[in-house]
């Protein structure tokens, strides 16, 4: 198969699998909404046992359709890119910043509290897909992760808190999982 063929079919692959997620995302709160947002308490709650739960499903779950709606466009865009560069790489980066992202924000928020939505993975997405070129020195990577920068590098003050009712731990947990995983599943050209 020549390389422009391979390109155009991990394209797509990228772009089906960003669409199908965001599908997923959209028939739970289609869900949720229906059995009066009762899905929401499978958030994160930090600290508590049945929280652990929340690190599973709190990704695929927002409060309400403003928020599902806010995050669609970043899902589409930072999961394509992210799955561009091989599939099976995608998911383990994924799952890096799902599970780095949960577990801090399970570890350090408040208590009482509860902590939903993919903002844990387009924080992490946007970093890994900003800084992996710095791991695997692809001119490529680098030109994107500086483009990135450029167009959403303001999002990453999102880290930071002072938002009510945001959770900045999810933001920023889920920017140390995109960190991690840029670092873990790179393969280092010249090494």
């Amino acid at each position: 198969m020549s390389p422009r063929r391979e390109t155009r079919g991990a394209w797509g692959q990228a772009a089906v699998g960003a669409a199908v997620f965001v599908a997923v995302l959209w028939a739970l709160e289609l869900v949720d909404t229906a059995l009066s947002h009762r899905l929401d308490q499978y958030g994160v709650q930090p600290r508590e046992d049945e929280g652990l739960l929340g690190i599973l499903f709190a990704p695929l779950l927002h409060a309400g359709w403003g928020h599902l709606a806010a995050n669609t466009v970043p899902v589409l865009v930072l999961l394509f890119l992210v799955l561009a560069s091989g599939v099976l790489r995608g998911v383990q980066v994924t799952a890096i910043i799902w599970v780095v992202g949960g577990l801090g924000v399970w570890l350090v928020a408040p208590t009482h509290t509860v902590h939903l939505g993919a903002s844990v993975l387009i924080f992490g997405w946007l970093v890994y897909l900003m800084i992996r070129g710095v791991f695997t020195r692809r001119l490529g990577e680098i030109a994107l992760g500086v483009l990135l920068f450029l167009l959403y590098g303001g999002l990453l003050l999102g880290v930071l808190p002072g938002q009510v009712g945001i959770s900045w731990q999810g933001h920023l947990f889920g920017a140390a999982g995109g960190a991690l995983a840029a670092y873990l599943t790179s393969e280092r050209k010249g090494t």
